[in-house]
């Protein structure tokens, strides 16, 4: 993961070079960034059916349990 530094930077020197872009370029980046954009959902989408499934067939696990095993990884 970046900085808000890192992405700053990035983010301005991607401006840079969309602003010299041609037009039929910027057409493609954004079908390329859209196209990301759905997979991405796409595969949230996927995860949490999985999620929703594991639950179905595997139950939760009660909180107690949990805060009782978070309480052994810190010790």
């Amino acid at each position: 993961m970046k900085t808000d530094t890192e992405r700053e930077q990035l983010i301005q020197g991607i401006l840079v070079m969309l602003y010299q872009a041609y037009d039929s370029t910027l057409d493609e980046i954004y079908a390329l960034l859209k196209k990301i954009e759905d997979e991405e959902d796409e595969e949230d989408l996927k995860a949490y059916d999985e999620a929703k499934e594991d639950i179905q067939i595997n139950g939760t696990i009660p909180w107690e349990k949990v805060k009782k095993e978070m309480k052994k990884d810190v010790a």
